[in-house]
């Protein structure tokens, strides 16, 4: 036998002693990275999503929005699930409420 045999035969089981959290170490590096994920993505999307429905709700017949298709147009009816706008003089079309991203601004003026 050799002596560098007896150090590497002596070491290996100090090393696997040494890495005996090893089997939960992976646990918690996931669950680290999805309190990440959840910080730094969900939750502002949760956010986001919350402060338009805001918006959606605080709208009023008469304000001026901005459809999804980029529409410039002045509320005239709101539905449950849709709101009638007016183009221009006398066109007026129905949207799926969801369409409606922004009033001209935070709060359009009437």
């Amino acid at each position: 036998m050799n002596l560098a045999t007896i150090l590497l035969d002596v070491e290996a089981p100090a090393a696997a002693a040494a890495q005996g959290g090893g089997e939960y170490s992976g646990i918690i590096m996931i669950v680290l990275l999805f309190g990440i994920m959840y910080f730094f993505m969900i939750r502002p999307q949760q956010k986001q999503r919350k402060e338009i429905e805001k918006q959606r709700a605080a709208l009023a017949v008469g304000d001026k929005v901005l459809t999804a298709g980029g529409v410039h147009a002045k509320l005239k009816d709101i539905k449950d699930d849709a709101y009638v706008i007016e183009i221009a003089d006398n066109v007026k079309i129905t949207i799926d409420k969801t369409s409606v991203f922004a009033a001209n601004g935070t709060q359009a003026s009437k």
